[in-house]
Order: structure tokens, then sequence, then C-alpha cells
């Protein structure tokens, strides 16, 4: 088998695993949601009936250790990207193809 159909070959397959991971992202998404929806709603019930309580002062101090966590995680995450943004750099063919397939399957 020649080169270019072996690479006609290989754009092909890829497009279409792609278009099949943007389905199913697409499915995975809008049950993601509807499970986030429903646990909202849950907690809504709950706390209406009275088995779960919020104060002002619980959730300041929640809030206030999430910052401390975030600031903390901050200088690895700024690496992680700066990791992801140079390697799609390095292949950005590969990752316009994966890119393209993917919305075309969410779309579809």
């Amino acid at each position: 088998m020649p080169v270019a159909e072996l690479i006609v070959t290989q754009i092909v397959m890829r497009g279409m695993t792609d278009w099949y991971a943007g389905i199913l992202f697409q499915k995975v998404g809008k049950l993601t949601a509807t499970a986030v929806g429903g646990g909202f709603l849950l907690l809504l019930i709950a706390s209406h009936s009275g088995y779960v309580t919020f104060t002002n002062k619980d959730v300041n101090k929640t809030k206030m250790q999430s910052k401390k966590q975030a600031n903390k995680a901050a200088p690895e995450r700024n690496s992680i990207i700066e990791q992801a943004i140079r390697c799609l750099r390095e292949n950005i063919v590969i990752s316009s193809g994966f890119v393209g397939s993917f919305l075309v399957g969410t779309a579809s």
C-alpha cells in the first residue's frame, strides 16, 4: 500500500474516531448537566425541609479555604497549561484535525 493511501486511511479513521468522541461527549454532557441540576434540586428540597442548613459563616469559611487552596495550586496549574500550549504548537496539524472532527461530532 503506498504511503499516500496510508495517510488518507489514517486521516479518515482519525476523523471518524474524533467524531464519535464528540457525540459521546455531547451525551455525557447532557447526563452530567442533568445530574448536577438534580443534585441542586435535591439540595434545595433538603434545605427547605430542614435536613440541611447553611449559614453565612460556614459559606465564608469554605470560600476562604478554597481561595487559599487555589493560590497554592496556581503555579502547578500554570506550568501544566504552558506544557499543553507548547504541545499544541508542536502538533498543530494533528490538534486542528482533532478539534475539527470533535466539534463536528458535538454538533451532530
